[in-house]
């Protein structure tokens, strides 16, 4: 898990970079600082089930184990890129990987995530899907029709919350009602738990508990993670609705991968020898991702209309 969680960060800052070269258009949403939520997570479900998100996704595809090559020649456009070229930041899929996006539109992910749901309990697989979305998505209103729908048909889906506090640039007690976020399927029977999304073990420990829970024919259960992101909104957020010393507190005293570290070395599972060797691996992976991404060739213009549904319904 922390091999993970660094190389997601390492992976992040690289495409900051490339970002600020120009060598990627468009949005560009970094995952910095919640890396804790979907490694906890990914560590709990097997192979088969299934995984949506929202535009924040590059971290997902990581823990999911697509190779950070595919997904930075995804990010600057190229045709070696996980979606050939065609997805960009917000819109990379890879069903082989079992993950569906990779979507721009707030909250869409969701109901389409309660499909993935329903198509696993239609096929009595056995397996589950993981529905990610944001505090801002939250207040949507198709997420509630989807808590509904997933409870009454006793999906099994596990919907997850990821509050970095920020919804864009406003705080979550000023754009929610009711901000304790784990609440807001009670109306439906939905089940939440609240979980310190700054601390992947307490993630793995929570995620243990939804995917038997939800595994087992209970219908979904929703986990609210309370987490944070150091970057702004999107690249081009300067994010100067808070502090510079707010973000500096976050980091100082609850950054999710110096704080495995030290549970690491203080349990004495590895040494900082040990895991500066992990570091320095990550590093070298992220550059040759970086470094191939760059010199992949664009997708040929003949490409232009494949993998494009053309037609009348």
């Amino acid at each position: 898990m922390y091999r993970q969680m660094v190389l997601i960060r390492r992976f992040e800052e690289r495409a900051g970079q490339l970002y600020g070269m120009g060598q990627i258009g468009g949005f560009c949403h970094l995952y910095i600082g919640q890396e804790a939520v979907v490694v906890g997570i990914q560590a709990e479900l097997v192979k088969g089930d299934s995984i949506i998100t929202g535009y924040r996704d590059h971290g997902h595809m990581l823990a999911c184990g697509i190779d950070a090559k595919a997904v930075m020649a995804e990010l600057t456009g190229r045709a070696a890129g996980i979606s050939r070229g065609k997805g960009g930041s917000m819109h990379m899929f890879s069903v082989e990987h079992g993950f569906y996006g990779g979507h721009g539109i707030v909250a869409a992910q969701v109901p389409l995530g309660a499909g993935l749901g329903f198509a696993h309990k239609y096929r009595n697989d056995g397996h589950i899907a993981v529905t990610y979305f944001g505090d801002g998505a939250a207040n949507q209103g198709q997420v509630y029709e989807t808590f509904n729908m997933a409870e009454l048909w006793k999906l099994p889906v596990i919907f997850i919350i990821e509050n970095n506090q920020y919804a864009m640039g406003t705080s979550v007690n000023r754009a929610s009602a009711e901000d304790q976020l784990y609440r807001r399927g009670e109306s439906f029977r939905v089940p939440g738990l609240q979980v310190d999304g700054m601390d992947v073990l307490a993630v793995r420990g929570a995620a243990k508990l939804a995917v038997e829970w939800v595994r087992g024919g209970n219908g979904p259960l929703l986990l609210e993670m309370k987490t944070y992101r150091y970057r702004g909104h999107s690249m081009s957020d300067p994010a100067k609705y808070r502090s510079r010393e707010e973000v500096q507190a976050m980091r100082e005293k609850s950054d999710p991968i110096e704080g495995l570290k030290k549970e690491i070395i203080d349990g004495g599972h590895a040494d900082e020898a040990a895991l500066k060797a992990i570091d320095r691996e990550v590093r070298e992976i992220v550059a040759e991702s970086a470094d191939f991404a760059l010199e992949a060739p664009e997708p040929a213009l003949s490409e232009l209309h494949t993998d494009v549904l053309l037609g009348t319904y």
